[in-house]
C-alpha cells in the first residue's frame, strides 16, 4: 500500500511547460506529480502569453524569476542554475511535442510528455535515441494505467485465469463532442486541427489509452495486422476523425477490436477493456474503475473490488485508501508519477536493478502509440484495408 512514505531520496526538481490557468490537463499533472512528495514544482513556463504564464506560476507559489516565457528560456535558464530542472512535463498542444521533448532531452532533462509523442514514429524513435544517449527517461501519461485493477488484470492472465486469450474489445468512445463545440470551445478547436493535431483526432486523442492498457495486460501478445475505418461525422472536422473502428489480428491468433469515439452521444466516457479467454472473461470500464469483473464459463459472474487483501500483491502494492473508498483518475495519475520519480532516481544513480523493476508508460510505449496512430491512418486512407504491422 501506498502511505505517504518517501521512495525516493529527495524531491524531483520539477517544471512544466503548458499546463497553466484554464488548461483541461495540467492540474492533473501537478496533483499526481506532488501527491507523494516524489517532485517539487520549482518553474514553468505555462502560458504561450508569457505575463499570463509568469502570474499563474506566482499564483501557484513559484519564484518569479523562474516562471519563464518559453521552454527554449526555462530549459536555458534552469541549465545556468546548481539547483536547475531534473524532469519537466508537457502538457501543450501536439505539435509542439516532438521539439520540446527533444529540447529538454539535450537538455538533459528527464521528460514526462503527453500523448502522442510526437507525429511520426521516425520523430518517436529519435527520442528514444536520444534518451539513451542522454541517459534520461521519457515517460508518456496513460493515466489510467496506473489503477491497481489493470495489474490485477495482468497478473490473472498471466496466472491462465482466462485461458488462452482470443479477443481483445477495446473502447474509449465519449459523446461530448457530438456537435461542433469546437466553434466556441479553443481546448477542442486545437485537436480537431491537423496543423495542432497531427494525422488524428480521436486514434490519437483516446483511442491510445485503452490501448496501451491492453499492451500491460497482455504483454505477450504483438499486433500483426490491422484495419481501420475512420469518419467525420462532425464535417467540419474532416479530414481528422471524431470516429473510428480498428480491427487487429494478433500473432497468436487472438482477435482484437479499438473503437475511438468523441461522438458516442450520451456517453460520459466511455473507456472500457475486456478481455476475453477460452475459460474465462475480465472487464474494466474507467466509469466504474474499483470494479473489475471477472466472468468464468459456466459459473456466476463475481466482482473483484480494488484495495482488497485477495488481489495480487502488484495490485495492493498500487492501494492508496483500502477497500470501500473509491479511486479513480487522481490515484492512478499518481501511481504513474510515483514510478516515474523512481525510474528517475534509479537512472540519475546508475541503479540498473531498480530501474529494471518499475514498469511505466516509457519511451518504447510512446513510440508504440504513434506507429499504431500512423498505420490506422495509413489503413483508414487506403480504403480501409488490411496491413502488416510490426511492434517494437
Amino acid at each position: 500500500m501506498i502511505n505517504g512514505e518517501l521512495r525516493t531520496a529527495a524531491p524531483i526538481r520539477w517544471a512544466m511547460v503548458g499546463g497553466g490557468r484554464g488548461s483541461q490537463i495540467g492540474y492533473i499533472h501537478r496533483s499526481a506529480a506532488l501527491r507523494d512528495r516524489a517532485f517539487a514544482l520549482v518553474a514553468g513556463a505555462f502560458d504561450l502569453d508569457p505575463e499570463r504564464g509568469r502570474a499563474f506560476g506566482v499564483d501557484l507559489g513559484l519564484d518569479p524569476a523562474r516562471c519563464y516565457p518559453d521552454y527554449a528560456a526555462l530549459f536555458a535558464g534552469e541549465a545556468a542554475r546548481p539547483d536547475g530542472i531534473q524532469a519537466v512535463s508537457i502538457a501543450t498542444p501536439n505539435n509542439t511535442h516532438f521539439a520540446i521533448a527533444k529540447a529538454a532531452l539535450e537538455h538533459g532533462i528527464h521528460v514526462v510528455c503527453e500523448k502522442p509523442l510526437c507525429f511520426t514514429v521516425a520523430e518517436a524513435e529519435e527520442l528514444v535515441a536520444l534518451s539513451a544517449a542522454r541517459h534520461k527517461i521519457v515517460g508518456v501519461t496513460y493515466g489510467y494505467a496506473g489503477h491497481q485493477l489493470i495489474e490485477q488484470a495482468r497478473a490473472m492472465v498471466e496466472a491462465g485465469e482466462l485461458g488462452a486469450i482470443r479477443i481483445v474489445n477495446l473502447q474509449f468512445a465519449h459523446g461530448f463532442h457530438s456537435d461542433a463545440v469546437e466553434e466556441t470551445n479553443p481546448a477542442t478547436r486545437w485537436r480537431v486541427t491537423p496543423a495542432f493535431a497531427g494525422p488524428s483526432y480521436v486514434l490519437g486523442d483516446v483511442g491510445t489509452h485503452p490501448l496501451y492498457m491492453s499492451e500491460v495486460i497482455l504483454p505477450h501478445m504483438r499486433i500483426k495486422r490491422l484495419l481501420c475505418a475512420r469518419q467525420s461525422f462532425v464535417k467540419s472536422r474532416a479530414p481528422l476523425e471524431d470516429n473510428a473502428v480498428t480491427l487487429m489480428e494478433y500473432d497468436n491468433g487472438a482477435f482484437g477490436t479499438v473503437w475511438s469515439s468523441a461522438v458516442n452521444a450520451g456517453s460520459m466516457h466511455g473507456q472500457k477493456v475486456r478481455i476475453v479467454g477460452s475459460r474465462a472473461s475480465l472487464e474494466w470500464w474507467d466509469e466504474r474503475p474499483n470494479q473489475l469483473s471477472f466472468e468464468v464459463q459456466g459459473e456466476p459472474a463475481r466482482i473483484i473490488e480494488r484495495g482488497m487483501p485477495y488481489l495480487h500483491p502488484a495490485a495492493q502494492a498500487d492501494d492508496r485508501i483500502g477497500a470501500g473508498h473509491p479511486e479513480g483518475l487522481f490515484e492512478a495519475w499518481a501511481n504513474l508519477y510515483a514510478r516515474f520519480a523512481i525510474a528517475m532516481e534509479a537512472t540519475n544513480t546508475g541503479d540498473a536493478e531498480r530501474l529494471s523493476s518499475i514498469r511505466y508508460p516509457d519511451v518504447h510505449a510512446g513510440v508504440e502509440g504513434v506507429r499504431w496512430v500512423e498505420a490506422c491512418v495509413r489503413s483508414a486512407d487506403a480504403g480501409g484495408v488490411w496491413i502488416d504491422y510490426t511492434c517494437g
